[in-house]
C-alpha cells in the first residue's frame, strides 16, 4: 500500500499586507482544504509574519528547508508564487531543490503542480525564462562596460595615488607596513610595492652619481 505524501503548508504574510483578506490564517484554511481533497497528511504548517518576499532568510522558510532536505516532505504547498518567492531566481532555486529530492510543489492561486507533466512543463518554462533574465542582465552589464570603454572610461578600480615617496614617510610615520597600509586604507602588498619602487630609484641615483 502506497504511503500517503506528507505535505508542508508555507504561509507568508508582509508587514503592509497584515489586513489583506488573503492573510496567512486564510492561506492556511485554503490549502489545508486542499491537503484534505487530494489525500495528504500535512506534516507542518511554515508561516512568516511580517516578513517581504525579498527575504530570503525567513525563520519559516528555513525551518521548511530543513524539514525538505532532511526528507521530511513529499510535497510543498503554496497559496501562490510570492508568498514564496519575489524574484524569478529565487523561486527557481527552489524548485530545483525540490524536484532534487523528489519533491512536488504545488501553487493554489497559479494551479501549477510539478507532480503533473502540464505542472512540470511550466516549471521548465519559468526556468527558461530564468535563464534568459540572467543572459539579458549579463549583456546589458557587457553592453555599458563597452559603450564607457568608447567613450574614454577607464574601468576598473582606481589606481592609487600613493607614491614611493609617500609610503616612505608613512612607514616612518607609523612604525611598521602594517599599520601604515591600515592608516592609508591600502594594502601592505602595496606599501612593500612602492618602498621597493623608492630603493631602486634611490639606488639607480647613487650609481648614475
Amino acid at each position: 500500500m502506497p504511503k500517503t505524501p506528507r505535505a508542508g503548508i508555507y504561509t507568508r504574510v508582509s508587514t503592509t499586507a497584515q489586513a489583506d483578506k488573503h492573510g496567512s490564517e486564510y492561506q492556511r484554511e485554503a490549502l489545508q482544504k486542499l491537503a484534505d481533497q487530494r489525500g495528504w497528511d500535512v506534516y507542518k504548517v511554515y508561516s512568516d509574519e511580517g516578513y517581504s518576499g525579498r527575504k530570503e532568510k525567513r525563520p519559516g522558510l528555513k525551518d521548511l528547508m530543513g524539514d525538505l532536505q532532511r526528507g521530511k516532505l513529499d510535497v510543498v504547498v503554496v497559496w501562490r508564487f510570492d508568498r514564496l518567492a519575489r524574484s524569478l531566481g529565487h523561486l527557481i532555486r527552489f524548485l530545483e531543490e525540490c524536484k532534487g529530492r523528489n519533491v512536488d510543489f504545488v501553487s493554489y492561486m497559479e494551479g501549477i503542480d510539478t507532480g503533473t507533466p502540464i505542472g512540470m512543463a511550466m516549471f521548465q518554462i519559468a526556468g527558461a525564462f530564468a535563464e534568459l533574465e540572467s543572459n539579458l542582465a549579463r549583456e546589458r552589464v557587457q553592453a555599458g562596460m563597452d559603450n564607457a570603454r568608447r567613450k574614454g572610461t577607464v574601468l576598473g578600480r582606481p589606481r592609487s595615488p600613493l607614491t614611493p615617496a609617500g609610503a616612505v614617510n608613512a612607514v616612518q610615520q607609523h612604525g611598521s607596513i602594517r599599520k601604515a597600509a591600515f592608516a592609508l586604507g591600502v594594502s601592505p602588498a602595496l606599501i612593500a610595492k612602492r618602498l621597493k619602487t623608492h630603493r631602486e630609484t634611490h639606488l639607480e641615483g647613487e650609481a648614475a652619481g
